[in-house]
């Protein structure tokens, strides 16, 4: 393992595209874009709406959740100009987006909830150590989300509720599975997509974890987070195929490089206290992988 970016806030949303990778830096409210040299670029810097997640449409426009919704909306698009529009008509769904990915006919799926996380954090640090006796799906102060489709005509519906704490998405190669983390729960749910990108026979793919930021591989194995400081490769039913230990938290990850034979891991020191302030622990790690990424993003 060796460290390919140092001294991030928080990074997040991992994508490769275009022969680098992309992610959001959060608290520095950019995008930043790194080749395997380590070569970085901030493709956008933007307090405003401080992006929070990210994805690529098929025509290769790209696609914003923003931290902060106003005033441009909930979903973004970059036109080829380089200016900042709403995607579709979101009236009708939820609000608070969180994870996004985009399929390979060009359906979108968001994730989220009604639900300010680090408020929630506070009052859990507030009521004192007896109160993480309590699993957080169990607090009254939770609210459980969803998932919502984008069509590529703009139709928006919502085609999950109950998600316990909704993270990290990917779509198999074949567009027929849709797999999210379910932070609070400590499991991936898959879901079987429709030719007309509704979800249906909701299952537990792994259970046991703690996942946050995902992707898969070609043997058909996850990579992501469990307790504290590890990631890991686990196969469906829970099997955990391969263990990497770090010295902080993996926020996410993601298959690249020429052959996407290189796992890049999201990780960083989290402080409850100020998650975006203090010293800057975060890091861009890169592994080699034993499979290849596949699917999306």
């Amino acid at each position: 393992m060796t460290v390919l970016l140092n001294d991030l806030v928080i990074g997040e949303s991992p994508r490769w595209h275009d022969d680098r990778l992309w992610f959001c830096h959060w608290g520095a409210h950019e995008i930043i874009a790194v080749g395997l040299d380590g070569d970085s670029e901030v493709v956008l810097r933007d307090p405003e709406i401080s992006p929070h997640s990210i994805d690529w449409l098929p025509d290769g426009r790209l696609l914003i959740v923003p931290k902060n919704a106003e005033p441009k909306g909930r979903l973004l698009r970059q036109e080829p100009d380089g200016s900042l529009v709403g995607h579709a008509d979101l009236s009708g769904l939820p609000s608070g987006f969180n994870e996004i990915v985009v399929d390979g006919r060009g359906n979108v799926y968001v994730n989220g909830a009604d639900f300010d996380f680090l408020a929630f954090l506070e009052r859990l640090q507030s009521e004192g150590p007896d109160a993480m006796n309590v699993p957080l799906r169990d607090r009254p102060d939770f609210v459980p989300g969803y998932i919502a489709l984008i069509t590529p005509d703009g139709t928006a519906r919502q085609v999950a509720d109950g998600i316990e704490f909704p993270n990290g998405m990917v779509v198999t190669p074949d567009n027929g599975t849709l797999i999210i983390s379910e932070s609070f729960a400590g499991r991936l749910t898959a879901f079987d997509i429709a030719a007309d990108g509704s979800l249906s026979n909701r299952r537990v793919w792994a259970d046991g974890l703690g996942p946050d930021g995902i992707c898969l591989d070609a043997d058909g194995a996850i990579w992501t987070s469990i307790g504290e400081t590890d990631c890991v490769r686990v196969r469906e039913g829970g099997e955990v195929l391969q263990r990497i230990e770090l010295d902080r938290s993996p926020f996410a990850c993601m298959l690249g490089g020429p052959d996407r034979r290189t796992l890049f891991i999201m990780a960083a020191r989290w402080n409850p206290a100020d998650p975006f302030g203090g010293p800057r622990t975060g890091q861009v790690l890169v592994v080699p992988a034993p499979a290849p990424g596949v699917g999306r993003p």
